[in-house]
């Protein structure tokens, strides 16, 4: 495929982005959630949203409330957030606010959370924002069968990588959008638009209505331009903004060397003094690590060697 056809496979395939803009949104959710409800039949005006802090600041819910007729269902489970929500939704004759953690088991999964509301079994609209967990919450619902879901993923991560965060509630890690859009295909569901923060997915029953010829993730998104990468002399390179993002703390290329500077050197290209300091280095670093005098490790070794350092 050449560049010119890849880039108007991207644009036909992208058209919902065109729509973007937002109300109370981050990154241009509103507007694509607006239209592509307009493509659904039989709509019936519900929809349903975790965390939802106060309902208003950055939901994906609210525009519909407000300017759209929707009935909103409205999960929060920290309580000071809970309480504002309860005092300071401006439409609380249109929601349902309810103060609970949603999880992924029988007891606290979304199934159970909405089984005593009358919620229907097929709302408009689900938005999952919850930084972390979003995954193993989606997975476990099998009642409810939303027509759209809006899911966060974490948009450091390259469309080739598959990542699922420990199922921890402590843990907020995020997931990669290749895994949402490979746990989406199996519930029955397809990527049809990709904002920096979410992906949507429609109910395949409806698929076919938005007409969009290709909707891999590698069509629907622009990988993250932030990369590493390795000089066959050990070097490593970065380009980009590398680091804990959400911290604002950035790794600078130094940081990432693995080797220092006296090895950093293309390991056939060593002399006896390289090799043997090499190998004084490696013993050091790694003791479990059996290191050939070429410098390489063996297959089996290396095996060895990933499944103890996964183990740490």
């Amino acid at each position: 495929m050449t560049a010119v056809t890849l880039a108007q496979v991207k644009h036909e395939s992208r058209w919902l982005a065109q729509f973007a803009s937002n109300v109370t949104s981050q990154a241009g959710e509103d507007g694509i959630l607006r239209k592509a409800l307009d493509m659904l039949p039989n709509r019936n005006r519900w929809c349903i949203e975790f965390g939802a802090w106060d309902g208003v600041c950055y939901s994906n819910t609210f525009n519909l409330v407000e300017s759209h007729g929707y009935t909103a269902v409205l999960i929060e489970g920290d309580a000071q957030k809970h309480a504002r929500l309860r005092t300071s939704y401006p439409h609380k004759q249109c929601a349902i606010c309810i103060h609970a953690y949603v999880g992924w088991s029988a007891g606290d999964g979304l199934d159970a959370i909405l089984s005593t509301h009358p919620v229907p079994i097929d709302p408009d609209l689900l938005s999952i924002d919850v930084d972390g967990n979003d995954y193993h919450i989606w997975r476990a619902i099998e009642h409810y069968r939303p027509k759209l879901v809006l899911i966060e993923y974490n948009p450091t991560m390259a469309n080739s990588v598959e990542f699922v965060q420990p199922a921890d509630p402590g843990c907020n890690q995020g997931n990669s959008a290749a895994s949402l859009v490979k746990l989406g295909l199996g519930k029955g569901y397809e990527l049809i638009a990709a904002t920096r923060l979410n992906v949507l997915f429609v109910d395949r029953r409806y698929y076919e209505r938005f007409h969009i010829s290709d909707n891999s993730l590698d069509a629907m998104r622009d990988d993250p331009p932030d990369h590493v990468f390795c000089g066959y002399d050990g070097t490593v390179f970065m380009r980009g903004a590398i680091g804990a993002r959400w911290h604002r703390v950035w790794l600078s290329e130094r940081d990432l060397q693995v080797l220092p500077r006296v090895l950093r050197k293309y390991p056939p290209s060593y002399n006896a003094v390289q090799r043997f300091g090499f190998d004084c280095y490696q013993k050091f670093r790694h003791p479990r690590r059996r290191v050939a005098s070429n410098g390489t490790v063996s297959n089996q070794e290396a095996v060895e060697l990933r499944r103890l350092e996964e183990a740490k």
